[in-house]
Order: structure tokens, then sequence, then C-alpha cells
């Protein structure tokens, strides 16, 4: 079985409207998790959580999506 790893994270932004954390050192790491749906849940219930401060904002990273196995070395595996 595949895994189709998710990244789960957030924090306070600068100003509701724009992806801009306040400080990048207080992101809140929830969870790296195998698929979507675990994804879903726990960024669901951790938003509902500070759903009354409209600075926070958590998002749903698709880790899966930076690598391609297809090639031999990603961009990011060059820089090491």
């Amino acid at each position: 079985m595949t895994q189709r790893l998710h990244l789960v994270f957030g924090g306070e932004l600068v100003e509701p409207t724009k992806n801009v954390f306040k400080d990048v050192n207080e992101i809140d790491i929830v969870s790296m998790l195998p698929d979507y749906a675990s994804a879903y849940n726990a960024w669901k219930a951790t938003a509902q959580r500070t759903v009354d401060n409209a600075h926070m904002h958590y998002y749903t990273a698709h880790l899966h999506r930076l690598w391609d196995e297809e090639v031999a070395a990603s961009s990011t595996e060059e820089l090491g």
C-alpha cells in the first residue's frame, strides 16, 4: 500500500487574509499522517479548537506531492 503522507500544521497569522505567520518559531506541528482522511480529521479537530481566534489558521500539506518516485533524485535530495 502506498503511503500518501500529509502534514497538519498551523499558527497565528499576521492578518487573517494573508498566509503569513506572525512567528514561525511558534508554528504548531499537529501531526504527520499516512492518508488524507486522517489528516482531515486532525485538521478539523485542531481548527475547531481555535475557531474563536480569527488569526489562527491550520493547513494540510500534501507531502507526497513533493517528490516523484519515478525520478532518481528530487530537487531537495540534490541539496544534500
